[in-house]
């Protein structure tokens, strides 16, 4: 087993607190900032606009994970407590709420740049987005929380800021499983290039991903705080319509190809 007892907190100066989970959401971020210009020198597309598609994703993903945990696993709390919503920085993001703040946010930047279709920055964006899902899970281990259930497998974890229970590695498991993705989407990006069919690489990213985390939420301790009774997390039921729309895409896309 492992015992994991690695404090959330880099340093601390004063109020000031340098933590994990931060520095793998910038780092997330920042690579995928450069992956993203890499493609758009690949398909001579204008870079100036680069600093706005990062901070409409930056918004749109900060926005959309915050409702997404409040409305989709504690929506009673926080219905009842509306200014808590704005209060991200306690924590509490939610990966599809993040995904779909992510589309609404892209869908009115394209808008305003035609050269830059819906379709087309949607299948460029997973390809950074499949990385970015590996260092947010590295900071939830950082964290100890989004916890697995308990186990006696060889590599079981114990979190020693929470309990002494050896638990499955869930938050390592999804960051693996996101990066072997990343690496998979990369791959047929630089094989195809421009010539990817459309919406291939998006289908790609939603099946597996999500298809992923299906899996994955067996060996979960549940986050929603209802709906224990149920054969399936909150996580499962929200990762079928997308896997679904997934695997539509890429038969689109292959069927086109």
């Amino acid at each position: 087993m492992i015992h994991w007892n690695v404090s959330p907190e880099i340093l601390r100066l004063g109020p000031f607190a340098l933590r994990w989970y931060g520095v793998c959401f910038a780092l997330a971020f920042l690579l995928g900032f450069f992956i993203v210009q890499w493609i758009y020198r690949r398909e001579l597309k204008p870079e100036r606009s680069l600093d706005r598609l990062l901070f409409t994703m930056l918004g749109g993903t900060l926005v959309g994970a915050r409702l997404g945990h409040c409305l989709f696993y504690e929506p009673a709390y926080y219905l009842s407590h509306p200014l808590e919503i704005l209060m991200f920085w306690q924590g509490g993001l939610a990966s599809h709420g993040g995904l779909l703040g992510i589309v609404l946010a892209l869908f009115f930047y394209s808008r305003l740049h035609p050269d830059q279709p819906y379709g087309w920055l949607l299948d460029r964006i997973v390809i950074p987005s499949a990385l970015g899902g590996f260092f947010i899970r590295m900071g939830n281990l950082f964290n100890s929380e989004i916890l697995g259930t308990a186990t006696d497998v060889p590599w079981a974890f114990v979190f020693a800021r929470i309990d002494d229970v050896p638990r499955h590695p869930a938050q390592l498991y999804e960051a693996l499983a996101y990066a072997l993705i990343f690496a998979v989407l990369l791959k047929v990006y630089r094989k195809r290039g421009a010539q990817t069919p459309r919406g291939l690489l998006t289908g790609l990213f939603l099946a597996l991903v999500f298809g992923v985390r299906f899996l994955i939420e067996f060996v979960k301790i549940r986050q929603a705080a209802f709906g224990e009774a149920l054969p399936l997390s909150m996580g499962q039921l929200l990762s079928i319509p997308l896997i679904l729309i997934g695997v539509g895409l890429i038969v689109r896309a292959w069927s086109r190809d």
